[in-house]
């Protein structure tokens, strides 16, 4: 079992920046790929962002290449997604997940968090 806790969303306008945390706890945190997902409202959840266990590997959605950066600390359990030059179609719910592998899907993550609002304005 792996618990996720975000935090962090707020409101920020348009070039802003942001920087969103998850805090994990649970036995298999440490060998859990992580990812980062948003939903923004009457929209299906999206992958975001995602980062392997040794957290070398890292993948970003064309839409926030360059902008955002994903990192994780095992150390202190909890992965960040560091948010730059923020636009009003990056107001979402955003969401922290774990999973086994490391996946831009978001069925193929096992545990999720509450998700943290984040609101663009223009």
């Amino acid at each position: 079992q792996v618990q996720l806790v975000e935090s962090g969303g707020g409101l920020v306008q348009a070039g802003g920046s942001l920087r969103l945390s998850c805090a994990a706890s649970g036995r298999t945190w440490s060998n859990s790929n992580m990812g980062w997902f948003r939903q923004a409202p009457g929209k299906e959840r999206e992958f975001v962002a995602s980062i392997s266990r040794s957290g070398l590997i890292k993948y970003y959605a064309d839409s926030v290449k360059g902008r955002f950066t994903i990192s994780r600390d095992n150390g202190k359990n909890t992965v960040y997604l560091q948010m730059n030059s923020l636009k009003p179609e990056d107001t979402a719910v955003y969401y922290c997940a774990a999973g086994a592998s490391i996946s831009k899907q978001p069925g193929d993550m096992d545990y999720w968090g509450t998700g943290t609002l984040v609101t663009v304005s223009s």
